[in-house]
């Protein structure tokens, strides 16, 4: 694209949201803020942004999307995990948590109260449809006050791997161990998905996470004080952290699930030329048997952006 096509769409740009912003106010207030989600909003899992960018003389601001932190979340222990027959007459999205998977996720409902305790907190969560996951977020929900909730919201993207229909047993288990030896993200389940089927959803929800939160920015909440919860399932976890840190199919078939109920954590890091970006824990990253690299986005390995200035840098 040339220069002067390059300031014509910057001119465009500026002049729609020149009268966006120039609009009268609504009974709900100015364009650029609005109030928290209602619980009629959230319990109809219903987004509603006005998005207004800063604008500042001679150009467009580019909108930060990282909130404080991303916490992942395997689903509490289920009936499939202690008894394989239980997928033989149940559809696995309907498989329950045992009483074990909900104390396990009472405990850690507590364990996320404790890391959640900034007095402007705010958090928004995402759950796959199963049972099991809506019964451990279930058990989250009480630990929270309704002013601190931004939203709740269904995502199919982030559902278990699809290993077929109604289940015999011993065929489910064959097939098991075929995959390990085949490799866990190539690996097709007959009438089921591969692992790369499972990255492939996972990766299109992380570009909707990252929407709703510039969108959250945009409507005047300060990521600084988001945190995302997920609540999922032990491989759309790993396979969530191999598209966000962009880590090998080899890193990827070294790692282990997490226990039920274990938090994983990413926390945004900065540095003092204003870059900004995800790392794990390393105590997570080592509880996956995940290698060092694979705990921070490539690009600040790439380019050694501590410390470095680089505007153009756009880092996951």
């Amino acid at each position: 694209m040339t220069t002067v096509s390059c300031q014509r769409l910057r001119h465009c740009l500026l002049q729609h949201y020149q009268r966006v912003a120039s609009r009268p106010q609504t009974s709900a207030g100015k364009h650029t803020k609005i109030p928290p989600l209602s619980s009629s909003a959230k319990k109809s899992n219903h987004r509603s942004f006005s998005v207004v960018p800063n604008l500042e003389e001679g150009g467009f601001i580019q909108p930060d999307f990282r909130p404080h932190r991303i916490f992942l979340m395997r689903h509490g222990q289920s009936l499939g995990n202690v008894d394989e027959s239980a997928y033989v007459n149940t559809a696995d999205w309907r498989i329950p948590i045992t009483d074990l998977g909900r104390k396990q996720a009472k405990d850690a409902g507590k364990l996320l109260r404790e890391k959640i305790s900034e007095d402007d907190a705010k958090v928004v969560f995402y759950v796959s449809p199963y049972l099991r996951t809506h019964q451990t977020l279930n058990e989250l929900l009480p630990f929270f006050d309704e002013s601190e909730i931004l939203a709740v919201q269904e995502e199919p993207r982030i559902s278990e791997q699809q290993i077929g229909n109604f289940q015999n047993v011993q065929q489910v288990l064959n097939a098991k161990d075929e995959r390990s030896k085949f490799g866990r993200f190539y690996y097709r389940f007959p009438s089921g998905e591969a692992g790369l089927d499972v990255y492939s959803r996972v990766s299109s929800f992380i570009t909707t996470l990252v929407r709703d939160c510039t969108q959250y920015n945009l409507a005047g909440h300060d990521l600084d004080d988001v945190n995302v919860v997920i609540v999922t399932h032990g491989l759309a976890l790993r396979l969530f952290l191999m598209r966000w840190f962009q880590f090998s199919v080899h890193d990827f078939e070294e790692s282990y699930n997490p226990d039920n109920c274990e938090l994983v954590t990413l926390e945004k890091r900065k540095d003092s030329c204003g870059h900004s970006w995800m790392e794990l824990l390393e105590k997570d990253r080592k509880n996956l048997r995940l290698p060092e690299n694979c705990g921070v986005p490539r690009n600040v390995q790439l380019h050694h952006l501590q410390g470095i200035k680089n505007d153009e840098e756009n880092l996951v």
